[in-house]
């Protein structure tokens, strides 16, 4: 039976090859470092007395020094335990969970289509180098030598250049007998129904090819050398090859390099890469612009047990930071956490090396902080604690918040430490975790870009800088701030809803092409839900409509201040793909995204609220067999429910989303 590469690929990423070999050796706890994912053993191959045979979870291969075997996962069971190469990848497949796909003629197809569209890819990429290079490319040259990049820096990296052109790399695939469903399969023009001619989909862009785990390229990345372009930078759509919450930009490159120090960095975006690579740091990932996904994590997860995510100092930065910690909180475990690293404000990577070398960013990481350290700060610096009820509140928050952790040891140590640092903090014996300690009445702050120790308040107990003031004088974190225990009569709606609401509005096409789905759409905020019947029913009139008709509907309704005050909420929060600056397919996908949030969030509540129910009912009748398992299902849709409330991944997460300012639509630069 053949297997698609993805699929083993897949099984060999999701089960570390320490897994496999581990059933047939003793590891030797001397040589091994399990945080490390470096393992040795005597060789299962060869007699021996002393452990010569080493095994490595990020590269997932396996080589003996003294017999000189090596291999990956299915390679040690066929050899050692005489299985048949299909045996073997079923082994693996089960112990991933993943089932074994039936023989299928059209999934031989699909590989086989796969396979050439890699190669219309491979060829769009050396087509997009071949322009950099010639006459049409010397304004994109420009632009890279201004940023620094050396032309053996370009020729690793595979920069290209789109002209302006809509059909140039058209023609060229189809002079290569490249045909026409290929070419939208790949996600290099824009195609459609009501699209009577393709044209290219990245016109006058610097171009990054976006490489797959096998350095095979599957998309690409564009910054638009037009100050006028709608998208500052632009990513290929979700293809067969491609899918965005699942790449990292450099994963490949990146997973070599940490062998030499097991140390993994994430920054924003594709120049603060290849800055950084050009300077000698090597092992360096990011996004694709959008907020930082669990899978991605779990990518990282793969190379090394703590990499450092690296944050410009500004505001933007501490609401990514504190995004990320949020996604990270419930899935991190033993030996599988992160650690944050702040850049000092106005600079990021790419200017600090460019300026000052390498040294002072190898500096910045050295110092990076725990996850604990940044929850801790967070929560820390968010008010004023003179009282008892505001003391009982924080520690009320940490243990929320630390409760959303899956894995029980880690909680159990996260509550701990939070114990300890609450101890310190209010003055009842000194010492604690804290930054290395610290007196009473100092607090640590994330905010203004760095680990802030300086003390705040005057005297108080616990009394730390004055938080954001509400007009009753009571000091609340922006998070407290959006809750259901503070927001009261005229609260701004949740983010995510009004995300969703205002991209619809300043894109209304989308009521046309997406109708029967949005009027289905419900919201728990009353004037949200207003705004939107309003909307609906401006879309289903008829006649000619636009942006500006459907803003004088709902100015006509009454509805006009409030819908600046949304417009200002999503603008201050940088969520541009909700505004009408935005490109088109940027409003759309983001929009998807939000909506994929909130759709999962009502189904949980309403699981929640159901289990809720059946356990009353349990209870009632006495049923002692069904209240444990009612209650354990019940503990997990809780903890999925505060996880995707605290995530809000769509909200200016580890990058921003469209159009404005670094990261839009793809990466920063």
């Amino acid at each position: 039976m053949r297997f698609s590469p993805s699929f083993l690929d897949d099984i060999r990423e999701r089960v570390p090859i320490s897994d496999v070999i581990g059933r047939h050796v003793t590891w030797d706890r001397k040589k091994t470092n399990t945080s490390r994912g470096d393992w040795w053993a005597c060789c299962p191959f060869h007699g021996e007395k002393s452990p010569s045979f080493h095994c490595e979870d990020r590269k997932g291969r396996y080589h003996c020094f003294g017999c000189g075997v090596s291999g990956d996962h299915f390679k040690f069971l066929t050899e050692l335990e005489s299985l048949s190469f299909p045996e073997s990848v079923e082994r693996v497949a089960d112990m991933a969970g993943i089932s074994m796909p039936a023989p299928d003629p059209e999934a031989a197809r699909r590989d086989r289509q796969r396979a050439s569209l890699e190669d219309v890819m491979e060829m769009a990429a050396s087509f997009f180098e071949t322009q950099l290079q010639g006459a049409q490319g010397a304004k994109a040259r420009a632009y890279l030598r201004d940023r620094g990049l050396s032309g053996r820096t370009i020729a690793a990296f595979r920069l290209g250049y789109s002209s302006d052109s809509r059909s140039a790399l058209k023609e060229h695939l189809a002079s290569r007998g490249v045909d026409k469903d290929q070419i939208e399969a790949c996600g290099l023009v824009v195609h459609g129904p009501d699209i009577a001619v393709s044209y290219d989909r990245f016109r006058d862009r610097i171009m990054f090819p976006i490489l797959s785990s096998r350095e095979r390229v599957i998309a690409f990345g564009g910054r638009a050398l037009s100050p006028t372009a709608p998208a500052k930078y632009l990513n290929s759509n979700e293809t067969e090859l491609f899918h965005k919450g699942n790449v990292l930009y450099n994963f490949a490159r990146a997973r070599r390099a940490c062998g030499q120090d097991g140390t993994l960095i994430v920054v924003e975006g594709y120049m603060d890469v290849i800055a950084l690579a050009q300077a000698g740091v090597e092992n360096v990932v990011a996004p694709l612009g959008t907020a930082l996904g669990e899978n991605q994590l779990k990518l990282l997860w793969r190379i090394t047990p703590q990499p450092v995510l690296c944050f410009d100092g500004d505001e933007a930065g501490q609401r990514a930071a504190n995004r990320t910690a949020d996604l990270a909180l419930p899935l991190v475990g033993p030996g599988r956490s992160l650690r944050i690293a702040v850049l000092p404000p106005g600079k990021d990577p790419d200017d600090l090396v460019r300026q000052d070398g390498r040294e002072p960013f190898d500096h910045l990481i050295s110092q990076a902080r725990p996850l604990a350290d940044m929850v801790w700060a967070r929560e820390s610096g968010a008010g004023v604690f003179e009282t008892p009820e505001a003391r009982a509140e924080l520690e009320a928050r940490l243990r929320q918040i630390t409760s959303m952790i899956a894995d029980e040891s880690v909680r159990r140590h996260y509550q701990q430490d939070m114990r300890d640092r609450l101890k310190a903090f209010f003055g009842g014996g000194g010492g604690g975790y804290g930054y290395g300690g610290r007196e009473q009445g100092k607090r640590g702050s994330f905010e203004r870009g760095k680990f802030d120790r300086e003390r705040g308040g005057e005297g108080g107990r616990g009394g730390g800088r004055p938080g954001a003031a509400s007009a009753q004088g009571v000091a609340v974190s922006e998070r407290l701030a959006q809750s259901g225990m503070v927001r009261g009569h005229g609260a701004m709606p949740s983010l995510r809803e009004t995300v969703l609401v205002m991209t619809v509005a300043n894109h209304p096409q989308m009521l046309h092409d997406e109708f029967d789905e949005l009027a289905a759409l419900e919201f728990e905020d009353k004037g949200l839900m207003r705004v939107w019947q309003v909307m609906l029913d401006a879309a289903s009139v008829g006649g000619r409509f636009d942006r500006e008709r459907l803003f004088a509907a709902l100015d006509a309704d009454g509805q006009g201040a409030f819908i600046a005050r949304l417009e200002s909420h999503v603008r201050n929060a940088r969520i541009w793909t909700a505004t009408v600056d935005a490109a088109a397919e940027d409003a759309r996908e983001g929009y998807h995204q939000a909506l994929a949030l909130h759709k999962r969030t009502r189904a949980l509540k309403w699981q929640k609220a159901e289990l809720e129910r059946d356990i009353a009912e349990a209870t009632e009748q006495g049923d002692e067999n069904a209240i444990p398992r009612l209650m354990l299902a019940l503990r997990e849709v809780q903890l999925e429910v505060a996880r995707l409330e605290n995530q809000e991944a769509i909200i200016d997460g580890f990058g921003v989303l469209s159009g404005r300012g670094k990261g839009s639509g793809g990466a920063a630069g």
